[in-house]
C-alpha cells in the first residue's frame, strides 16, 4: 500500500540511482558523445526535457497564443527529487519550446504539482489591471515536516519569471497527503474553484475563492470507484454529451497510483454533475453479478473436497479477518478462503479436485496482495504422480516427485500444486539425476523454483539444477541452505532456438545434501526473487491458463476467467500464496459458474487510458473556442526511475482532444490525438492494397512503411480470425525477434498491445505484458489510429472510446510493419501509414 507520494517516490529514486550505473549505461553508453534528441530512446514528436527527470504536466494554461506545459522536474538529475516546475510553450500543441525552469525548489520547499490560471480581473492583486498576472496554484511540499500545502507564485511577463507569494501558504489543513490543487475560474459564482487531493483519503475536496488567497472548503467527493492506490492529480471540467450543447456533464478525473487497470499509474474519471459546490457521480457504484452455479463458497466448516499445503490457508475457511489482519471486507455468506493464517510470512496452496469446464465464465471475488502469477510456458510442474519422460539415476529421486516434506525434513514450502521434485528421499546420503527431455529454447527466459542445499556446479558434489545444451552446462543454480523454494531465472537470449534440456543433480551425501525444484517454465518474463504470486489460477493439463491477483488491499473484488476455449477439459481451481513480505496473502470467496462475466471495480471505472503509460493526465484552460486539451505523464510508478533512457527521463504523450460521447448506452470520455499531429505528416504516404489475411504476419506494404515515427490509420473487416491486428517497430531475428502487437480479440471484443517481445523489456518485471481495452465493432469493422515514437506507441481504437499508450525500447533496427491473422482471416480494408517529421526545439526560447 503505497503511503503517499514521498516514500514512493523516495524509493524509485533510490531503485534508480542503482539501475543508472548498469541497466542505463549498456543501451546508452554513448549518450554524452550522441548528439541531442538524436539519443536511441528519445521521442521525436512528444515532448522531452534536454535532460534529467520530468514526470506530472502541471499549470496547463492557455494565454496569449501560448499553450504553457509546465512539469515536475528535477534540474539535478535524471531521478526523481528536487521537485521543481520546469516549463515549455507552444503555439500548436505539438511543437514546443523548452524555457528556463520557472518554480524551483528551495531549502525548505519542493514545488509539488498543481495549476495555473490567468488572474484576467486581477482580483489576487498580484498584477494589475492592464498587465494581469498568470497565477501559478502548486503544493509546497514542507521538507522538514512532510506537510502539504497549497500555495502561490505569479508572473506578469508571460510566465517566463516567476515569484513565489510571500503569504505562502494559502490552504493548510496540516496533512502530509494533501495535494495537487486545479484550479479554474468559475462564471456562476464568479470565483475561483479548486479541485484538490485528500490522497490517501481517496477523496477530492472542492474550495472557492474571491481572490485566490482566501479559501473555503464546499464539498468532497469520494471513496469511490478504483481506490487501490493514492488518489492525485485531479481535475474538473464540463463537455456537451455528444456535441449536445443543451445535455452538459462534468467530468472529474483522479489519477491513482497503484491499482490502474493495466496495473500502476492510470488515469481514471467519473462522470456526472457539478452544481458549484457538489460534484455528483451518474454511476452510484452498485453492482450485481451475473447469475450462476456456486460451486464453491467456502461455508462449510472445512475446506472439502479442496487440497491444502502449506500453513497459509490453516485448517479450513476463515469466518473473515484474522488476527493481526486489517478489516476483511467483500466477502459473501460466513467464510471465505484466507491465507493470512500466521501472517504474511506463511506460505501454502490451496488446489481444488478436477472439475469438468460447463461454463463460458468463473466468476469469483478475490482480494490481498497484488502479486500476479508470472505467465509462461510450463516445461514440468510435478504435479502429475509421475515424472513423465524425465528419466531418474540413483536413489534420491524416487519413482515419483514428492507431496511436499519428506519424512526427517524440515518443514518445504514455496512450492506449487501437489508436487515438487525433492531428493531427500533417503535423506542427505541420496544421490542421482533427474533429466528432462530435449526441448527448444524458444522463450527468453527459463523460470524455476529452487531450494535446498547450497552446492553449485562446479562443486566437488553439486546439488543443482542445471541447463545442457550440445550436452555441456551453460546455466546453473542451487539452494540457499534452506527448504523454502524461491523464484530463479536464466536469460537464455543468446541461445535462442538451440535445443536444450534440464537436469536436476544431487552428488552430495553431507549436510544439505538435497535439492529442491518445481515450476520449471519457459517464459518472455523474468522471475524475480522475492516477488512471489498471491493468485488465483485455472490450471489445464498442468499449466497456469488464467490468473487474477488481489490490489493490494483486503476488499474482496470480482473477477472471471473466461473458460470458453476449455470446454470440456478437465481443470482445477488453485489458490497460491508463496509470498512472505507485505501484502503476501490471498483472499477468495464465491467461485461461481456463469454465462456471462463478472466485472470488477476496475473494469466498471472510467478509464482515460488503458494501457500501463498515461498517469497525471490533466487538462488546459483558456484554450480556444471551448476546446479541452488533455495530457499525460508517459510512464509508470512501477518503473519509471529504471526506463533506459538517458540523458533525459520521462516524457509526456500526445496531447488529445477530450469528448463525451454515448458508447454502448453509456456516457464515456473518449480522445484523439490534437490536429496538430497531422501537420507532421509528411508528403507521400504508403498506403496498403486492401486485402484478405490468413493464418500469417506480413508486411503491411513494403519499406516505404517501415519507420520509427508514424502516424498510420487502418480499418480491418471482421471474418473468421480471432486475432488481427498491426505489428509496428517489428526486428529481424538478429534483434530477436522484436515486435510490438497491435491487435484486436473478437471473442473478447477487445483492443490490445502486446510489448513482451518490444525490445528491451527486462529492466523491471511489471513492464513487459498485455494491456487490453473494451471495443466492440461497428458494422463489423474495427478502426485503429497508431502513433509509433522512437520509444513508444498510442493506439486509438473506434472513436477514441478505446485508448492505450505504451512506453517501448526497441532496437533501433526493429522499424518494420506488419499486418496478421491468427486462426483465420480479417479483411484489410484500408490502412495508410505516414512518416511524422520531428518536433524537437534544440534550443530554449527567449
Amino acid at each position: 500500500m503505497s503511503s503517499g507520494r514521498v516514500s514512493r517516490r523516495a524509493r524509485i529514486r533510490t531503485v534508480a540511482s542503482a539501475a543508472a550505473v548498469c541497466a542505463l549505461l549498456a543501451p546508452q553508453s554513448a549518450a554524452a558523445a550522441t548528439a541531442p534528441y538524436a539519443e536511441t530512446y528519445r521521442p521525436q514528436f512528444h515532448f522531452t526535457p534536454r535532460q534529467n527527470w520530468m514526470n506530472d504536466p502541471n499549470g496547463l494554461v492557455y494565454y496569449q497564443g501560448e499553450y504553457h506545459l509546465f512539469y515536475q522536474y528535477n534540474p539535478s538529475g535524471d531521478v526523481w527529487g528536487d521537485m521543481s516546475w520546469g516549463h515549455a510553450v507552444s503555439t500548436d500543441l505539438v511543437h514546443w519550446q523548452e524555457l528556463p525552469l520557472a518554480l524551483s525548489h528551495d531549502d525548505k520547499e519542493m514545488v509539488f504539482s498543481g495549476g495555473a490560471v490567468v488572474d484576467e480581473h486581477n482580483t489576487s492583486g498580484l498584477g494589475t489591471a492592464e498587465n494581469p498576472p498568470m497565477v501559478a496554484v502548486y503544493t509546497r511540499h514542507d521538507k522538514t515536516t512532510g506537510v502539504q500545502s497549497q500555495a502561490l507564485a505569479y508572473s506578469t511577463d508571460r510566465g517566463r519569471t516567476w515569484t513565489k507569494y510571500p503569504g505562502n501558504p494559502v490552504l493548510d489543513i496540516g496533512s502530509k497527503d494533501f495535494r495537487d490543487p486545479k484550479v479554474q475560474w468559475y462564471a456562476p459564482t464568479r470565483s475561483w474553484l479548486m479541485t484538490v487531493s485528500l490522497s490517501a483519503e481517496h477523496k477530492v475536496r472542492f474550495y472557492t475563492s474571491k481572490n485566490l488567497k482566501d479559501w473555503t472548503q464546499l464539498s468532497e467527493f469520494g471513496p469511490a470507484g478504483a481506490t487501490g492506490g493514492v488518489w492525485e492529480c485531479p481535475d474538473l471540467f464540463p463537455l456537451a454529451v455528444d456535441g449536445n450543447p443543451d445535455n452538459v456533464k462534468w467530468v472529474l478525473v483522479v489519477n491513482l497510483n497503484p491499482g490502474g487497470i493495466a496495473g500502476g499509474s492510470a488515469a481514471q474519471y467519473f462522470v456526472g454533475d457539478f452544481d458549484g459546490r457538489t460534484f455528483t457521480a451518474a454511476d452510484d457504484g452498485i453492482y450485481t453479478p451475473p447469475a450462476g452455479t456456486v460451486v464453491q463458497d467456502f461455508e462449510g466448516g472445512d475446506f472439502g473436497a479442496w487440497t491444502a499445503t502449506g500453513t497459509a490457508f490453516g485448517p479450513g475457511p476463515a469466518a473473515g479477518t484474522l488476527d493481526g489482519q486489517q478489516t476483511v471486507t467483500g466477502f459473501d455468506g460466513r467464510g471465505l478462503a484466507n491465507s493470512f493464517h500466521s501472517g504474511d510470512a506463511a506460505t501454502g496452496t490451496l488446489t481444488s479436485p478436477p472439475f469438468t469446464v460447463r461454463s463460458p465464465y468463473l466468476n469469483f471475488k478475490v482480494g490481498g496482495g497484488r502479486h500476479p502469477h508470472r505467465p509462461g510456458r510450463i516445461l514440468a510442474d510435478f504435479d502429475g504422480g509421475t515424472y513423465g519422460d524425465w528419466t531418474a539415476t540413483g536413489d534420491a529421486f524416487g519413482s515419483a516427485p514428492a507431496g511436499g516434506t519428506l519424512p526427517g525434513q524440515q518443514q518445504v514450502t514455496g512450492f506449487q500444486g501437489g508436487g515438487l521434485v525433492n531428493t531427500f528421499r533417503a535423506g542427505d546420503a541420496a544421490t542421482g539425476t533427474l533429466t528432462s527431455p530435449e526441448f527448444t529454447l524458444d522463450k527468453a527466459y527459463v523460470n524455476f523454483l529452487v531450494g535446498g542445499g547450497d552446492h553449485p556446479s562446479g562443486s566437488a558434489h553439486p546439488t543443482a539444477l542445471e541447463l545442457l545444451v550440445d550436452g555441456q552446462v551453460v546455466r546453473s543454480a542451487t539452494g540457499k541452505n534452506a527448504e523454502a523454494l524461491e523464484p530463479a531465472s536464466w536469460d537464455v537470449r543468446d541461445l535462442a532456438g538451440r535445443k536444450a534440456r534440464i537436469r536436476v543433480v544431487d552428488d552430495n551425501t553431507g549436510s544439505w545434501g538435497h535439492l529442491n525444484a518445481d515450476q520449471i517454465a519457459l517464459s518472455d518474463v523474468r522471475a524475480r526473487p522475492g516477488a512471489q504470486e498471491t493468485a488465483v489460477n485455472l490450471v489445464v493439463d498442468g499449466q497456469v491458463v488464467r490468473t487474477a491477483t488481489g490490489s493490494g488491499s483486503e476488499a474482496l473484488d470480482w473477477a472471471s476467467f473466461d473458460t470458453r476455449p476449455y470446454l470440456g477439459r478437465q481443470a482445477r481451481i488453485q489458490l497460491v500464496d508463496l509470498n512472505t513480505g507485505g501484502w503476501g496473502h490471498v483472499l477468495a470467496d464465491r467461485f461461481t459458474e456463469a454465462d456471462a462475466p463478472a466485472r470488477s471495480v476496475l473494469e466498471r471505472a472510467g478509464w482515460a487510458d488503458h494501457g500501463k503509460d498515461y498517469y497525471a493526465a490533466v487538462s488546459w484552460e483558456n484554450a480556444p473556442d471551448g476546446k479541452r486539451y488533455m495530457i499525460g505523464w508517459m510512464s509508470n510508478w512501477d518503473y519509471a526511475g529504471a526506463t533506459p533512457t538517458s540523458p533525459w527521463r520521462g516524457a509526456q504523450s500526445v496531447p488529445r482532444q477530450m469528448a463525451l460521447r454515448t458508447v454502448d448506452g453509456r456516457v464515456r470520455l473518449t480522445s484523439e490525438p490534437v490536429d496538430g499531429v497531422k501537420s507532421l505528416r509528411l508528403p507521400s504516404p504508403v498506403t496498403a492494397a486492401p486485402g484478405t489475411v490468413t493464418n500469417t504476419s506480413r508486411a503491411l506494404a513494403g519499406p516505404g512503411a517501415e519507420g520509427k515515427a508514424l502516424d498510420i490509420e487502418a480499418t480491418f473487416s471482421l471474418r473468421d480470425a480471432e486475432r488481427f491486428g498491426i505489428k509496428v517497430r517489428t526486428g529481424s531475428p538478429g534483434s530477436l525477434g522484436e515486435e510490438t502487437v497491435i491487435g484486436y480479440d473478437t471473442a473478447a471484443q477487445e483492443l490490445y498491445v502486446d510489448r513482451t517481445r518490444s525490445g528491451a523489456v527486462d529492466f523491471d518485471g511489471s513492464f513487459p505484458g498485455v494491456q487490453t481495452a473494451p471495443l466492440k465493432p461497428v458494422n463489423g469493422t474495427v478502426t485503429l489510429r497508431i502513433l509509433v515514437d522512437w520509444s513508444s506507441v498510442e493506439v486509438f481504437g473506434g472513436s477514441g472510446e478505446a485508448v492505450i499508450t505504451d512506453q517501448i525500447f526497441p532496437d533501433p533496427d526493429s522499424h518494420g510493419v506488419q499486418v496478421f491473422a491468427e486462426n483465420g482471416s480479417a479483411h484489410l480494408d484500408r490502412a495508410t501509414v505516414w512518416h511524422l517529421a520531428p518536433t524537437h526545439d534544440k534550443d530554449t526560447a527567449p
